[in-house]
């Protein structure tokens, strides 16, 4: 996937490692898929809404002559919806990928130099990432998937 990406794989202390093996391949792969959607969803949240990095960092404003190009449906990392749409996620197993192939989704989540000449420096606002929240709801899929294999 071009543009930008995390990978999550899922591992853990041995117990919980010999509980996911007890796990059929069919029941790590809905886990992984699960994580995926959860992530996905809040990864989209952040953009649509939040407005704040993972860390809970409100993202950079627009500088003074940004808003001027832009109609009032418009937001931060919101113009036409297209990285919002471009929100993906894959699972494989026990790995999760979630992202956007957008060619400007990096620039975005990093921060840089863009434009002709490079000179527009464009401040990170990270999108991609674990949030508490999302550890914690992370946490919970498992546990509860885990807690079935455990008894």
């Amino acid at each position: 996937m071009a543009g930008a990406q995390i990978e999550l794989t899922l591992q853990g202390i041995e117990r919980v490692e010999a509980a996911l093996g007890r796990l059929g391949s069919a029941d790590l792969d809905d886990m992984a898929y699960n994580v995926g959607a959860l992530l996905e969803a809040s990864t989209r949240e952040r953009i649509a809404t939040e407005k704040r990095s993972p860390d809970g960092a409100a993202w950079a404003p627009w500088s003074d002559a940004r808003p001027a190009t832009r109609q009032p449906r418009h937001s931060l990392l919101v113009q036409d919806n297209h990285l919002l749409t471009s929100i993906q996620n894959h699972s494989e197993g026990a790995t999760v990928k979630i992202g956007s192939n957008m060619v400007y989704a990096a620039i975005h989540q990093v921060g840089g130099q863009a434009g002709r000449n490079r000179a527009v420096t464009i401040p990170a606002r990270p999108y991609l990432g674990l949030s508490d929240a999302d550890e914690r709801a992370i946490h919970d899929l498992i546990a509860e998937a885990l807690a079935e294999v455990l008894q």
